[in-house]
Order: structure tokens, then sequence, then C-alpha cells
């Protein structure tokens, strides 16, 4: 490679840009006696709004008095929601949502799986009615609740339960296993 010339007025240039030089001495690294700081964990939100994904990812249809819920995150097995279906995992908790406001419903929605999460908590029953009283003619919360339960980071299916627990008026909804749940298995 051919050694490129300079001329004066850019090396000038280069040297009042540079300031002053010192001429190195010793090219080794001389390590201090301080260690670096301990990492520490990111603090826990506990806040439950945190949990849930974009609204705008999930945007679905809107369902019907009597149409059946279904839902499975990316990447799950169909098998998973058919023993949903059929109540192999086994409700742990329950909690009913009729006659609340959609935003009451929400909140309370949260925490109850926020608390179900905490608690090691699998399978969960949510009973939703089917909204035939709804001033508006359609199921305002099973449709809300359709929504909030495919945004939450935590819930990885969720169907409409068989007749005998609420039919198409409740939902079971599986969450993702916590590492207490991992030993158990």
């Amino acid at each position: 490679m051919t050694k490129k010339i300079i001329n004066s007025k850019d090396s000038d240039l280069f040297r009042q840009t540079i300031g002053k030089v010192n001429a190195v001495k010793s090219d080794k690294v001389h390590h201090s006696a301080e260690l670096p700081p301990k990492p520490y964990p990111k603090p826990k939100t506990n806040n439950p709004e945190d949990m849930m994904l974009d609204g705008f990812l999930f945007d679905v249809e809107e369902v019907s008095h009597e149409e059946s819920l279904t839902y499975t995150a990316p990447g799950l097995q169909h098998a998973v929601l058919t023993k949903l279906r059929k109540g192999f995992f086994g409700v742990q908790a329950e909690l009913d949502l009729h006659g609340l406001t959609s935003e009451a419903a929400k909140q309370q929605l949260l925490s109850f799986i926020a608390r179900s999460i905490s608690a090691g908590f699998r399978c969960v029953h949510v009973i939703h009615g089917k909204g035939y009283r709804s001033s508006e003619n359609r199921p305002v919360l099973k449709n809300n609740l359709n929504r909030w339960l495919r945004q939450h980071k935590e819930v990885q299916a969720f169907c409409s339960t068989p007749q005998r627990h609420g039919g198409t008026g409740s939902v079971y909804v599986l969450l993702k296993l916590t590492k207490n749940q991992d030993d158990l298995l």
C-alpha cells in the first residue's frame, strides 16, 4: 500500500484538533484493586397492568352470546387445548365477573391472575356470563375477556367450559408454569 501524502494545511488542522499528546511509556495495563459492582436483579413489578401486551396485536372478531372461546399461545400444541377443555389440569381457583363494569372486571381479572400465579396455580376458572342483559345486545364482558386473556403474558391457553361448568358463559384459563411447578413435575 502506498503512503498517502498529507499536505501541511491538513497536518496542522489535525494537530490542532488532537491537541497535546504524551508518549506512552509503558504498554502494560494495571488493574485496580476495586471489584466491579455486583449485578442486582430487576425489581419485580407489582402492577398487574404491566403483564399485558399491546392491544393492537390482538385484534379479534367479536363473538355472540352462544359462541365458544378458544385460544392457544403461539408454539403451544393443540393437544394442550384438548386436555384443558376436558378438565385434565384441574381447576385451582375461580373468579366470577357477573355484574361488573368492563373496567372493574379488568382490574379484578388482572389481580386474580397475579394472585393465581404467585400461588402457583396452573388452571383457573373465570365466569364472565353470556351477556344476554347487555345494553348493546352483544356480550361485552365475554368479548373483552377474549381480548384481555390473549394480551396477558402469562396466559398460555383458554377455552369455553363444558356445559356443567358454565358452557359459553365461562372459560378455563391455563397459566404458564412457574419454577415451583417445574420442580414438582
